[in-house]
């Protein structure tokens, strides 16, 4: 088995290349990674620093030497230039992991989020056409926008527009344009979603995530926050958050990708309930001047204070879509059927999560 993954640095891109070779050491023959250099980090010195941290599964600290030989690290400048390294090889898998995770709504960023996401999957996938047998695509679980209500897994005939910001629209017209492409071509796609990642529910260390995003940055403004000034969190009482743990995430899609299964959404199946997730998470770090409002919260409206201002124009711009979005039931029977979702309390998965970041100082592994 011969597989390209890109994103292997990443917070579930790291995770999946662990899972790959954990659920199938014996039949890899060889996993090509596209690193790019960072600072004056090497690919392979990035790839390198990765696998011998101590927060890597057991399996692959004990059986590092074979699996070191089975990885073929890419300068990510020759991606799109295959026949640089593949000559005539075939590749079984391309997991495309990789993409460009920005929330924001400002209509200025949209080009460049939709060049990283949409454009450059386009040309990926034109350049590997000939050299692949399936290509697997990892969207987001919110790509089809804030729709409420029971969420299923098909999201090619889901054109409501309602996206929450333009990360949301170029993931789903990423998996539009991969569908038809894939009929075109005649090459089996499949559509990956997962939800909001969190820390580690199996893998050791448990709550350990490399890169703290999403309710994590949330938990961390507010960590920072010494201000005694009110800031009112504009959400509603139904409102909740889908939160996966990113290594349940990598499992189902190893275990996925030799399935025909064209459209998954890995996603718990109940959200955590916002009001009582963020009323943990300012017990956790220690913020206790602050209040839930159903109010619109704007420049226009009017802030109570800085501290309030200073959250609604910066991550308050690019998180209240999702604390005011309506309410979704997701089905997870397919899912279920490939490997159960962990049984867990949602709310204290969510305060443990929390806990282990602000014990890091919510500081990203920088691989």
């Amino acid at each position: 088995m011969n597989i390209i993954l890109t994103g292997a640095t990443g917070t579930l891109g790291s995770k999946i290349l662990f899972s790959l070779f954990e659920q199938n050491s014996k039949s890899i023959e060889k996993v090509y990674l596209p690193i790019r250099s960072k600072n004056s980090t090497t690919p392979d010195e990035r790839i390198k620093k990765m696998l011998h941290s101590e927060f890597v599964p057991k399996f692959i600290q004990n059986n590092l030497s074979s699996i070191l030989k089975k990885i073929k690290v890419i300068d990510a400048t020759f991606l799109l230039d295959p026949t640089s390294f593949l000559k005539d090889q075939k590749i079984d898998f391309f997991i495309h992991s990789a993409g460009f995770v920005n929330l924001s709504t400002d209509l200025g960023a949209k080009e460049d989020i939709f060049r990283e996401n949409f454009q450059f999957t386009k040309d990926i996938f034109r350049s590997y056409a000939p050299f692949i047998e399936k290509f697997v695509y990892i969207s987001t679980a919110f790509a089809a926008g804030d729709i409420g209500g029971v969420v299923d897994n098909d999201y090619s005939n889901k054109q409501n527009g309602k996206y929450r910001n333009h990360y949301e629209a170029s993931k789903h017209a990423s998996e539009k344009f991969l569908l038809e492409a894939g009929r075109e071509y005649k090459i089996p796609v499949q559509i990956l979603r997962p939800s909001v990642l969190g820390g580690n529910i199996k893998d050791h260390p448990h709550f350990f995530i490399s890169k703290y995003m999403v309710f994590y940055l949330f938990a961390k403004f507010f960590y920072n926050n010494s201000s005694k000034d009110l800031i009112r969190i504009s959400t509603t009482a139904t409102a909740g958050l889908n939160i996966i743990p990113t290594d349940y995430a990598a499992q189902v899609i190893v275990k996925a990708m030799t399935k025909d299964i064209e459209q998954l959404n890995i996603v718990h199946s109940e959200e955590t309930n916002l009001m009582r997730g963020m009323s943990k998470i300012f017990d956790i770090v220690g913020f206790k001047n602050f209040s839930f409002t159903q109010e619109k919260i704007n420049s226009v409206t009017g802030f109570k204070s800085e501290s309030e201002k200073f959250y609604y124009e910066t991550i308050g711009v690019h998180l209240n879509p999702y604390l005011t979005s309506m309410p979704n039931q997701w089905d997870t029977t397919l899912l279920e059927s490939i490997l159960p979702i962990p049984t867990y309390d949602l709310e204290e998965y969510l305060s443990e999560t929390v806990t282990f970041a602000k014990s890091k100082k919510f500081r990203s592994q920088q691989w």
